[in-house]
């Protein structure tokens, strides 16, 4: 039986894994999987080496025992690697880890492929000469990263992105309503300040005096709150005191009823920002790092627009708020327009079909289109 070792390093990746994995499976019965991964890719029979948990570095204070963790993990997933001779090596996502992982390995002589290319055309683009020899395979999300990574020599291939695979399309506005007994007259607003913990003490605090602010002159507000199970509790710490509560929620079925129930949204800029588009929600996009971060990114990054939807658009389809202009007041009067405004919603909404239209693989699902892929490399080893 042939074997195939897999790398998530976050949750995110652990989603795309367990889709991956589902389409080889579909494809060849006879795989067999090794591996880091979390509860997804176990549910799907991965014993994943160690915790995926342990890749990741949270905080100042973690920094420095993190490397020497980190380090510590590495030797194993190539000591791993080396001792099973799989046929074929996976990286997804991760990739502070994955790049140098696929670099140890590289002696050993095995077919590697990474999922999920990293975004060096949006900043510090003279990484990409650490790439070469990392892979046989690099695939891509977005429709125009092989021609990026073609003129620096680098063979990718687009496989679609997994947002289509997300169900963020198939929420259900009533049965959000009566699961949270929310009033017919209830006006719903989505807030999504990210996954990590930087992000949600960045946003969240704007975000709350930001829904104080719009709660005024608009009666029947509610907001909600999706967020990861890893930094709930630091939400609803920071938000019990907001003058109207948020919903929490964290389960990924309620999160995608919450977008069907939703008028309009406020997110981090990010994937979150398809996931919205992809659920017809009228959004405007933020961000706030601290000074220093904000000074660093403006010298590096190279593209016009920060949200994934105005970079694939190739135009403003929403609104980006970042930095300086990420407050309270203007993401109140930002948010109001959207609510009060069918004609602003209409366009966003046109704006979202374009971008989406253009997500898709040549053919079948993006995992499928990974999956064939991959196999494609096993095949010719």
């Amino acid at each position: 039986m042939r074997l195939i070792w897999l790398l998530a390093g976050e949750p995110s990746g652990d989603v795309l894994g367990a889709r991956l994995m589902a389409a080889f499976a579909a494809r060849a019965p006879d795989l067999r999987f090794a591996g880091i991964g979390g509860p997804r890719m176990a549910a799907l029979g991965l014993d994943s080496l160690f915790p995926m948990h342990d890749l990741a570095i949270m905080g100042l204070m973690e920094v420095v025992p993190g490397l020497f963790r980190m380090r510590r993990r590495l030797a194993e997933a190539a000591a791993d690697i080396a001792a099973r001779r799989p046929d074929v090596v996976v990286t997804i996502d991760s990739p502070d880890f994955a790049l140098r992982l696929l670099k140890a390995i590289a002696p050993l002589g095995l077919p590697r492929a990474h999922y999920v290319a990293p975004q060096v055309w949006a900043w510090r683009e003279r990484r990409v000469r650490h790439f070469r020899a990392r892979w046989e395979r690099l695939l891509c999300l977005l429709p125009f990263e092989p021609e990026f990574f073609a003129r620096h020599g680098l063979p990718a291939r687009f496989v679609g992105h997994p947002v289509l695979e997300s169900g963020a399309d198939r929420g259900d506005a009533a049965r959000f309503r009566q699961h949270h007994s929310l009033p017919a007259a209830a006006r719903v607003v989505v807030l999504m300040p990210g996954s990590r913990r930087t992000e949600v003490d960045h946003l969240l605090p704007v975000y709350g005096k930001t829904i104080e602010l719009l709660a005024r002159s608009i009666p029947g507000l509610v907001p909600v709150v999706p967020v990861a199970a890893a930094v709930a509790a630091r939400v609803r710490r920071a938000a019990a005191s907001w003058p109207t509560p948020p919903l929490i929620v964290t389960e990924t079925d309620d999160k995608h009823d919450a977008f069907a129930a939703a008028l309009a949204a406020l997110t981090k800029s990010g994937t979150s920002t398809l996931e919205l588009a992809l659920a017809g929600v009228p959004m405007a996009v933020t961000y706030r790092v601290n000074r220093l971060s904000a000074a660093l990114a403006r010298r590096l990054i190279r593209v016009p627009h920060v949200a994934m939807v105005n970079v694939l658009a190739g135009r403003p389809v929403v609104p980006e708020l970042l930095q300086e202009n990420c407050t309270p007041e203007r993401l109140s009067t930002t948010l109001a327009a959207l609510l009060a405004s069918p004609e602003i919603a209409a366009a966003q909404r046109s704006g979202f079909r374009s971008v989406l239209a253009g997500l898709s693989p040549p053919e079948g699902l993006p995992s499928e289109a990974a999956a064939a892929a991959v196999l494609e490399l096993l095949h010719e080893a």
